[in-house]
Formats: C-alpha cells, structure tokens, sequence
C-alpha cells in the first residue's frame, strides 16, 4: 500500500507541471493583458508607459520564457506578486523592514472559502445520505417520488436565481438574515456570544445555498447506490438471520452503498478551496471564489495561475485519497492495490 502511495505521488509531479503549463498557454491566448487594464482607467497612459509595464511583469518575453521564470519560483511555492498596483505577493506573506507582516493575496482568502464549503459539504452530506436511503428503501412510493420531484427541482435550478431569490425572500422582505459581507460593522465591539450569532447569521446564506444546490446529486447517488445494495446476497443473508432491518440497512447496506460517494466528497476538495464564484461575488465575500473572479477580470496572471495550481493540486490529491478510502472500505480494492 505504501509502494502504491508513493508511486502516485510521484507520478503527480509531472502531472501537475503539465496541468499548469497548459493553463498558463491558455490563459495567454486570452486577448490583452493587465497593461489594457491599466490604460484603460487612464486614457493619458502612452505606448512608452505600457511597454514599460510590459518589461516590468515580463510580459514582453516569449511565453515559454515567462512560464519557465513562473516555474522557478513555483517549486518554492513562490507565486510572485500581484500585477495590481497594490502589488502584494499572491500566496505567502511579507515582513517589511519596520516588522509590519502583509499576508498574501490566496492567505488571506482561503480562510474565509474553506469555512463556508466545508460547512456546505457537512449539510449537504447530513441530509443528503439520509434521503437517499429513504428513497430507496421506499422505492416506488410516495416518499420516492416526492424525493426524486425535488432532485429534478434541485438539477434545474440555476444556482445565481436560488441565490436572488434567498436573499430577497429571507434578507429583503422578512429580514431575518443579512444579506451581503462576512461581518457586521460593529462586528469588533460586541461580546462573544453577539459575535457568535452575528457570524451564524452571516454565514447561514452562503452556507446553505450550496447545500441546496448539491444536495439533489449527493441524493441521487446514494439512492442508486442503496438499490444496487439492498437486493444482493449477503443482504437477504442477513435478513434471514433474524437481524434488524434497521441494521441491516445501515450497517451492512449503508457501508457498501456509501462507495461511489467516497469518489464525489474526494474529488469535492477542490471546491473547498476554490471556493464558489457565483455564490462570493453575489455575497460580497472575499473568497477564493470572488478573488478568482477579480483576477481574471483584471488579467493578473500571478494570481489566476496561484489559484489554478492549487485547485490542480487538490484535484490530484483528491484522487489520491478516494483511492486509499476506497481500499479502506472494500478488501477486493485493497488486495488490489497491494498487488501494484
């Protein structure tokens, strides 16, 4: 197993160097670069100033030469600099000389996104598991039927409307929750507990939405899954030895049906990270999601690619630990992976 483990680690290196390299060609097709940005806001800015700017950010090299530059300070996981004029560094922060700490750009967002998907995922996977199980246990009843009607709501909503219709229906006309931003303004001057519930109340929006909006393809795994389950061998086997039903189902059954889902929670860590573009920007919430959104608008290649490094990163970790869970959980797996 450990034989195994090493391997794939080694294999993702390469891997993840052709991952960015074909992001960074990418990107570079993309018409203009952050030297339009800048002119645009200043009409004055003349060709001398922008091909300034251009050696400045090493813009007017070749492209394999700017991507073999990025790749020298990438193995230090070091991401440069914002091409913004604030010019903080993307991941790390900097000490000046005077003592004073600048946290990076993807530090001082990550905080926020990781909070608000890891919760998201909880929720969903709180709910999620119990329904599919519901609605495979009673398959071809009104419970099943009522749960598949809302998979297929689930599927067609478009996340940006749920959102505008949350935050009219629960922020606007009732007031219960706040609609926009991570904290209030007085947020520093209440107690604990005030500070508690402010946060909850923050959160609750963020949160839920993309619990709602995941909950539909979760449940509809684990129903597949648990059909698959319920009618095999060793299941009527252990219903025959006089067992529970309920612990036949969500002991025996449950374990086995859960599989699949290892592969989607494994390969949902990305999203952890990356955050939600739609869900941060409409929020106001300076994620990872929303400072994607920005850098990409605003051409700040350091940046774009710090952010599609990781999530590449993530996605091949990802993988890597839905495969040990997976021989975690099912011996055939295992005594396959042993035989690599």
């Amino acid at each position: 197993m450990l034989n195994y483990i090493i391997k794939r680690i080694l294999w993702m290196i390469p891997l993840l160097i052709g991952i960015s390299l074909i992001s960074f060609l990418i990107m570079h097709l993309a018409p203009g670069d952050i030297t339009n940005n800048e002119g645009a806001f200043n009409p004055k800015t003349s060709a001398e100033s922008r091909q300034k700017l251009r050696e400045l950010y090493n813009l007017d090299k070749p492209v394999i030469v700017q991507y073999s530059l990025w790749l020298k300070r990438m193995v230090k996981l070091d991401f440069g600099n914002s091409f913004q004029t604030h010019r903080k560094p993307v991941f790390w922060g900097t000490t000046d000389k005077e003592g004073n700490y600048t946290p990076g750009m993807i530090q001082e967002s990550i905080g926020k996104t990781l909070i608000i998907n890891i919760l998201g995922l909880i929720v969903t996977l709180m709910l999620a598991i119990p329904l599919g199980v519901i609605a495979a246990r009673k398959y071809g009843q009104w419970q099943d039927k009522s749960i598949t009607l809302f998979n297929f709501v689930g599927f067609s909503i478009p996340s940006f409307w749920l959102i505008l219709l949350l935050m009219y229906w629960v922020g606007v006309i009732n007031n219960w929750f706040p609609i926009s931003g991570w904290q209030s303004l007085n947020y520093e001057s209440l107690s604990t507990w005030e500070q508690i519930k402010d946060r909850f109340a923050h959160l609750f929006l963020p949160v839920m939405v993309p619990s709602i909006t995941g909950l539909a393809g979760i449940t509809l795994f684990v129903k597949n899954g648990m059909l698959d389950v319920l009618y095999q061998d060793y299941i009527t086997t252990a219903r025959s030895k006089g067992l529970s039903e309920h612990k036949v189902v969500y002991t025996h059954a449950l374990r086995n049906a859960l599989l699949p889902l290892i592969t989607i929670v494994g390969l949902s860590i990305p999203g952890l990270i990356g955050g939600s573009v739609i869900a941060e920007s409409i929020f106001a919430i300076n994620g990872m999601g929303k400072l994607f959104f920005d850098a990409v608008t605003a051409r700040d290649f350091p940046v774009v690619m710090g952010i599609l490094t990781i999530g590449s990163a993530l996605t091949l970790i990802g993988n890597l630990v839905a495969d040990i869970a997976y021989a975690w959980a099912d011996p055939r797996v295992r005594r396959g992976v042993m035989q690599q």
